[in-house]
């Protein structure tokens, strides 16, 4: 037998389970033992057949569901008609795509690759190669801000605000500075003339889903206009209706120089975006920058579907809605377990659920107890859990996550108070 016919015949269609990830994966992430095996809108079965509410939406991701039946039907025809050029050609979806975010936005142009972190990479380089070529090249300094998080790349992990995230990589890149979100008065002695870029997330997800106030927002704009700095909104979490507009940005009334964009932008297909003006796009120039598969024409077919959807009046009012029932719903678990939980904090459909420093480090405890109720929730950090259920999650839904969510947090108690 040849090496080729044992692997399809012994292994292509072998069983795999959860023990399987450790035999085989880097072991980059410790999953849950919950392995989803098919999904349908807010539902997930496992490979047990168990049924799950699914409240996480792949981190922020499935904002229209599992298997939405526009974006399977529209993926479908795209996969039976063309799926990849090379970037010496473009194609038709991405034009429509690019036409269609720049019609939504401030912005005239748009980058499009695989993920959040090749968008935040893309503006980065941007921020710098335009400073670079207006100011001399001693203006490289990026201001970021404490607890951020913008990807995994050396570049991208290093603007980042989690020292738990480059440890081990050193040595970083250079002329980087992380302030205090939220703190103008940190903002106004961190920004000079020698600073590129300041970069921030409206809605700071993984460092605990804490919204930015209108006012650092709007300080970080003025400071960036008095000295000629770029200011970059990672929008790669909080974007794409997640806050009840179509970029949380417009709901705070102050316009960035730069947006990324990714996530539910593909709602689970990989892409990515960098939205910005004409005269900031002309600094890359051809061969400046690139990606072999990004703005692809499956890619770009779904997400244009996407954008399509979610931008809709009807649809954002809906989810600020459903924002207003799912605050409503964590609100009574801080006033029924004052013991667990501090406060609720977050935008629209995302959410975050402070835990008491009598249980500080224990959010991941709390959600696998829920977990094992049915419904599956996010962290952001130890003490935090994360809601961010699909766009389309139903009132319905939203109490019978309450109701799992009691069921699991009574499970979780009882067994605290036994050790």
């Amino acid at each position: 037998m040849t090496v080729t016919e044992k692997i399809d015949t012994e292994l292509l269609n072998a069983p795999v389970s959860r023990k399987t990830f450790d035999e085989v994966l880097v072991p980059t992430y410790a999953p849950s033992n919950v392995l989803p095996v098919r999904g349908s809108g807010l539902d997930v079965w496992d490979q047990e057949g168990k049924h799950y509410l699914d409240f996480t939406a792949g981190i922020a991701v499935t904002a229209l569901g599992h298997a939405h039946p526009v974006l399977v039907e529209a993926l479908t025809r795209q996969a039976n008609t063309l799926w990849h050029v090379s970037n010496g050609f473009t194609n038709e979806p991405v034009l429509r795509l690019a036409r269609a975010l720049t019609a939504a936005t401030f912005a005239d142009r748009a980058f499009f690759c695989n993920s959040g972190a090749e968008a935040n990479e893309a503006a980065f380089k941007l921020a710098r190669k335009y400073a670079h070529a207006k100011f001399g090249a001693g203006r490289s300094r990026i201001v970021s801000c404490i607890s951020s998080f913008h990807g995994r790349t050396l570049f991208t992990v290093s603007v980042g605000g989690q020292a738990k995230y480059t440890e081990g990589f050193e040595p970083l890149p250079p002329q980087i500075d992380h302030i205090p979100y939220n703190d103008v008065e940190a903002a106004r002695a961190a920004i000079g003339d020698d600073v590129c870029a300041v970069v921030v997330e409206p809605i700071q997800g993984e460092g605990g889903v804490i919204p930015a106030t209108r006012e650092y927002l709007q300080a970080l704009r003025q400071l960036c206009d008095q000295t000629g700095a770029l200011l970059i909104f990672d929008e790669v979490q909080s974007g794409m209706g997640r806050s009840g507009e179509l970029f949380a940005y417009m709901g705070y009334g102050v316009t960035p120089d730069i947006l990324t964009a990714a996530k539910a932008l593909g709602n689970g297909f990989p892409i990515g975006a960098m939205l910005t003006t004409e005269e900031l796009a002309k600094t890359l120039a051809v061969g400046s920058h690139g990606t072999t598969y990004g703005g692809n024409p499956l890619a770009a077919t779904v997400a244009l579907n996407v954008v399509n959807i979610i931008s809709q009046p009807a649809f954002l009012a809906r989810v600020k809605a459903a924002g207003v029932q799912l605050v409503a719903m964590l609100q009574g678990l801080v006033r029924d377990y004052p013991q667990l939980f501090a406060e609720v904090r977050g935008v629209g459909l995302l959410q975050g659920l402070v835990v008491t420093k009598q249980f500080s480090g224990r959010s991941k405890d709390v959600t696998r107890a829920i977990e094992a109720q049915g419904l599956l929730l996010l962290i952001a950090g130890g003490d935090v859990l994360r809601l961010a259920p699909a766009l389309i999650v139903s009132d319905a839904q939203i109490v019978e996550a309450g109701r799992l969510m009691r069921l699991g947090i009574d499970a979780f108690l009882a067994a605290s108070s036994g050790k």
